[in-house]
């Protein structure tokens, strides 16, 4: 191919990159790719002209010329049209300094922290204090000062979770009971609220979720003092014309043990047609009982002298409930759509 016939297939092959350029950073790497002072493609063109013939060199010079003054031209023209748009949308991000201002977008308490908060506002207006403990827990504090025998189902990896030398993700914050007695004397008044853990993973059930636990000793306590502790908290964390009763169960740390129904919020304890409560009219709220005489003595509790009860829910089964939250799992996936709704 002659002289002439390179430069004007370099003039077709620049036309056809600068009708690409859609950005700066692609004019950017155009302009150096053809005028850049020392890789250009028209620096390298005018290198040549020693190896031109004396008698082209003239046709061959001006034809350099012509391409670079059409290089250069279009590559003005680009960056003129590059930098109204890049004005365009830059006018187009500015801040109108005379439209009224956004208020912030403000967020809300997790339906979680929600429950927990009012459960602990409740007793302690009855007289209990909030009480805290570690989430990794050894045997002792989690099974055996809680009257669990070796043989016990709670104590089989199909139920706990474990972790290194012994320690055990706690299964309940009734380990927080057993602390608080062993370093206090009665009269005793808590609530143990916190994250427990089981091998457990359904619908409505998560293997991490929080529970709320009291506990009372003192002299003389019974289960009437149980049941009217419960009836109280019940109808303020709920309404005050919710149902309560107690029904016979067993816990190994309790005696005599007992499961707390309240009447179904969804059917108002009709049951009628209510897949909830499975047409009972009843839901199950917490467990309780008298705290067993072994468990106060293990604690350096005379049982003789002192009495006392326990008991225990699960906020997350509250939150669902008052919240009217099908599955526990969108309780902990943040979705700001469902959190939203809670919150309003």
């Amino acid at each position: 191919m002659d002289t002439a016939g390179q430069l004007s297939e370099l003039t077709e092959q620049f036309d056809r990159e600068a009708a690409e350029i859609s950005d700066r950073p692609s004019w950017e790497a155009l302009r150096l790719r053809w005028v850049g002072k020392k890789q250009g493609l028209l620096r390298s063109l005018m290198g040549r002209m020693k190896d031109i013939p004396p008698e082209d060199r003239r046709a061959y010079g001006q034809g350099v010329n012509l391409l670079k003054q059409g290089v250069e031209t279009r590559l003005q023209e680009l960056d003129s049209s590059l930098h109204l748009r890049e004005q365009k949308e830059v006018k187009s991000l500015a801040t109108d300094v005379t439209l009224p201002g956004r208020p912030p977008k403000i967020g809300s308490l997790h339906p979680i922290t929600v429950i927990r908060r009012e459960i602990e506002d409740i007793f302690t207006e009855l007289g209990y204090s909030v009480a805290e403990g570690p989430e990794v827990e050894d045997d002792y504090h989690n099974f055996e000062a809680l009257n669990f025998p070796p043989n016990h189902p709670a104590r089989d990896t199909q139920d706990t979770l474990f972790v290194k030398n012994g320690k055990v993700l706690r299964t309940h914050t009734s380990p927080v009971q057993i602390r608080t007695m062993l370093s206090r004397k009665p009269p005793i008044r808590v609530i143990c609220p916190g994250r427990v853990f089981r091998n457990d993973n359904d619908l409505r059930h998560s293997p991490m979720f929080h529970q709320v636990e009291g506990l009372a000793v003192a002299e003389g306590l019974t289960v009437g003092d149980l049941k009217g502790t419960l009836e109280s908290f019940v109808k303020r964390l709920f309404t005050a014309d919710t149902g309560v009763r107690l029904r016979p169960s067993f816990f190994p740390f309790t005696e005599p043990s007992a499961e707390v129904d309240i009447t179904c919020p969804f059917c108002s304890g009709t049951g009628r047609d209510c897949k909830v409560c499975s047409s009972t009219g009843w839901m199950e709220i917490l467990g309780s009982g008298m705290v067993d005489p072994r468990v106060l003595s293990g604690c350096g509790i005379d049982p003789e002298r002192y009495s006392g009860f326990a008991f225990g829910l699960g906020i997350d089964r509250v939150a669902m409930i008052r919240f009217g939250i099908p599955n526990i799992r969108m309780l902990f996936e943040n979705d700001l759509r469902v959190l939203g709704q809670i919150r309003a």
